[in-house]
């Protein structure tokens, strides 16, 4: 019954929405609830249709964020069969300790304290039993849902619902390998490993399987709680500020941002309180960009902190986000027209996440089209934002973020950056180079055999030119970069 109510509130915000041109809002406490009722896949299901705010109106989104992974625990003696099959040996031969009662109970796992027998404390986190099967006939009828949904109602592009799905999917599969998490998790580690500003725990590879990850136990205060925080003496202020730039960091210089950093992930180290720093859990949903996905996010965010409206508008139609035949006048008011108001504001009581927010909603009527990535990008953003601003109010995200982009912007030109991706593509630069010979010799055969024949299509032979000229343009092009390339080993080494 619950599950017919999810439906007909979706169908509802689509028939009005589309065909009768008013903006339904489903009641998003009620739709949290039925969600929450149908099971833990239904769960992170609502839970990721919060972060689809290009779907969603932003209220209704929000209240989808109260759906929690909190579940009933399965048996411990279950636990312990499921950790002694996979690793082949007992718990005892193992663990010298191990605490029976669970340290957390999600959809999909549970996690128990534990200690090696070198004495290091550990916890351990193993997939409820028979999940798969679960997930898998749950995702079966989320797709004939979403297909029903499509064939009833073809115009309603605008919720995608089984693109939706398939987002799903891929992100709940991901999380059924804790060889894939832990594979997250070790890749983060070393992102940051010399870092005062994230730390990761370690894995045991050793003892991680596809159903059990042991990696090491982490002591850290929980990110909301202030009154603890204030009470370690933590600098509340360079805490907030050190948020945002692992959030920049892990997304320009890495390209590798852990996409699920809600609360329950993030916590506070106690080490260091004069330049304090974070510690994150659950690596299982991450997420990466395109290069060009990056270089337009960057200067995306630019346009946006320097108000500058034309290049954002002109940045949303070249990067395919919008509708290719949207004017850019009138988009460029129209995201003038959602700024501006905000921007009265003095800048440290802005809050960015919910300025792109907005951009987004006010976008829509283009036909706005977003990558999961962005979206996942997009979610990030919010959580870390909201958690920087929880900790310290004053929070200023854009006088943290403007040099930053500037500076990577600027970097991204640079010799030493050349330098690096004639390094890192050598081979196809030189493969590419020792084609464009042979290519011109045949424009040049090519050219003669029409000049023989005298032919009088001048279209065509103006059309050969043109090619050898280009291929003349690509000679000199791979040439300069050849030679400043050499110059910049030289000057470097």
């Amino acid at each position: 019954m619950n599950f017919i109510i999810v439906i007909y509130e979706l169908l509802k915000m689509s028939v009005l929405g589309i065909h009768k041109g008013v903006f339904y809002r489903p009641n998003g406490k009620k739709l949290a609830t039925y969600l929450e009722s149908l099971g833990p896949i239904f769960t992170k299901f609502g839970q990721l249709l919060s972060t689809r705010t290009d779907i969603l109106d932003i209220e209704t989104a929000k209240e989808l964020e109260s759906l929690t992974d909190s579940c009933k625990p399965f048996d411990v003696s279950k636990f312990k069969k499921i950790v002694e099959l996979e690793l082949g040996d007992s718990i005892e031969n193992i663990f010298d300790e191990f605490e029976e009662k669970p340290l957390a109970a999600a959809s999909l796992a549970q996690v128990h304290s534990a200690k090696l027998k070198n004495g290091k404390e550990v916890v351990i986190k193993v997939l409820r039993p028979n999940i798969e099967r679960s997930v898998k006939k749950n995702l079966r009828l989320l797709k004939a849902s979403a297909r029903i949904f499509s064939y009833l109602y073809k115009d309603s592009y605008r919720l995608k619902p089984n693109q939706v799905i398939k987002d799903y999917e891929t992100t709940i599969l991901k999380e059924l390998d804790l060889r894939l998490e832990a594979s997250n998790t070790n890749l983060t580690r070393k992102n940051f490993l010399d870092s005062s500003e994230l730390y990761i725990p370690e894995v045991y590879w050793d003892l991680t399987t596809s159903k059990v990850m042991v990696l090491e136990k982490i002591d850290g205060i929980p990110c909301t709680d202030i009154k603890e925080i204030e009470k370690h003496n933590i600098d509340k202020k360079i805490l907030a500020e050190n948020g945002v730039m692992i959030f920049l960091n892990q997304v320009f210089r890495d390209n590798f941002f852990h996409a699920d950093m809600h609360p329950g992930n993030i916590f506070v180290s106690k080490k260091n309180p004069d330049n304090p720093g974070y510690i994150a859990i659950d690596c299982a949903i991450t997420g990466s960009l395109s290069n060009d996905e990056r270089y337009t996010l960057a200067r995306m965010l630019q346009s946006v902190l320097k108000q500058n409206y034309k290049s954002l508008a002109n940045l949303f139609i070249t990067s395919g986000w919008v509708n290719p035949d949207t004017n850019n006048i009138e988009l460029e008011n129209t995201l003038r027209a959602c700024c501006e108001p905000i921007f009265e504001k003095p800048l440290s009581e802005i809050e960015f996440g919910k300025l792109l927010l907005y951009l987004f909603q006010s976008t829509r009527q283009y036909g706005l089209s977003l990558q999961t990535s962005l979206v996942l990008l997009q979610k990030t953003l919010i959580h870390i934002e909201g958690m920087g601003r929880q900790i310290y109010p004053d929070l200023d995200f854009w006088g943290i973020a403007e040099p930053y982009l500037d500076d990577w912007l600027t970097e991204q030109f640079s010799p030493l950056k050349l330098k690096d991706y004639i390094i890192d593509n050598k081979e196809d630069i030189l493969f590419k180079a020792s084609e464009v010979p042979g290519i011109v010799y045949e424009a040049l055969d090519e050219l003669r055999g029409y000049s023989k024949t005298k032919q009088s299509n001048e279209k065509r032979i103006l059309d050969l030119e043109l090619k050898l000229s280009n291929q003349k343009y690509l000679i000199m092009v791979i040439s300069i970069v050849i030679m400043v390339s050499i110059a910049i080993m030289m000057i470097v080494s």
